[in-house]
Parts: structure tokens; sequence; C-alpha cells
């Protein structure tokens, strides 16, 4: 895959701003669309839609269909998705933080990764791939559905705001 264009850098910024926008619509707009694509609550989990949904409609329009360009931006957002978990769940249950600005440049960092990771790898994922990172993208969208309506016991999934003033979490 060539290096990153202006068309690349202009996505980025646009997803960018997209999802920033993702974090306050529910709250603008309770519906079951809304809740589809927006965090419902302050959780960890609920915060993956911000990255997810405007990064895999970005990839998706950028590698326009091509699979040899579609398979490296799926595996970066799978990537993303993962590091927001474990970085988030770092921060906030095991440091205990509570930095909006923390929170804010871990999104932006991470969008970057769904962008830009594809554009320098030295071995770019092949069509070969495509078949289970295409999968896996799709059980992950799928388990942000579900789970917004049906969310497991866990800390990924409890609503973190406020909670350090009033309990203590089992780490």
């Amino acid at each position: 895959m060539k290096n990153c264009s202006k068309k690349i850098w202009l996505a980025f910024a646009a997803t960018t701003v997209a999802g920033a926008c993702l974090h306050f619509l529910y709250d603008l707009r309770p519906a079951l669309l809304t809740a589809l694509l927006s965090p419902v609550n302050e959780s960890l989990w609920e915060h993956l839609k911000i990255l997810y949904w405007p990064c895999l409609i970005a990839g998706a329009l950028l590698a326009r269909g091509r699979r040899e360009e579609l398979a490296p931006r799926m595996a970066a957002l799978l990537l993303s998705c993962a590091a927001m978990l474990a970085v988030g769940w770092a921060y906030h249950v095991l440091l205990r933080g509570e930095s909006l600005f923390f929170d804010i440049a871990l999104y932006v960092v991470l969008a970057a990764v769904c962008f830009f990771l594809p554009c320098y790898g030295n071995t770019p994922l092949g069509s070969g791939r495509f078949f289970p990172l295409a999968l896996l993208t799709a059980l992950l969208g799928a388990a942000l559905i579900v789970f917004t309506f049906f969310p497991p016991d866990n800390i990924l999934f409890f609503d973190l705001s406020g909670v350090w003033s009033w309990v203590t979490l089992p780490c």
C-alpha cells in the first residue's frame, strides 16, 4: 500500500470529528439507532463505538472494496479497538484515572492508528487474510450491537462515570 495521501489525512480528520460527535449523539437524541451507533453510558466497551463505526465506514470508503487495501484497514481497526479496551482498562480501572485529556488523546491516537498504520506497514496483509479479518470485524460490530442491550456483568461494561467517588472496584 502506498504512503498516506492527502485524501487519507482528510478522512482521518473528518472521522475523528465524527467519532467525537458520536460521543454525544445518544444524549441528544436517545433512540434505537443512536444507541447502536453511540455510547449509551460511560463504559469502556460503549466507547468502542466512537472508534469502530466511523473508522469502519471511512476505511471501507477509502478501500472501495479492494481487498488488498481493506484487509490492512480492518486489521488496524481491530488492533485499535483492542488497544482502546486494554489501555482504557489499565488507566481507568487499575490506575483509577479520570482525565478527559487522556481519553481524548487516546481516542485520537488510536484513530490515527486506524488510518496511518495501513499506509506504512512493511508487509501489508494480503487477500488471503481478508475473510478472517472481515469475520472478526463483523463479530466485533455484532458484539457492539448485542452488548448495547445485553451487557455482561464485567468491568468493561460498567458505567464508570463518577464511580470512584462512591465505590472501590476489585482488580
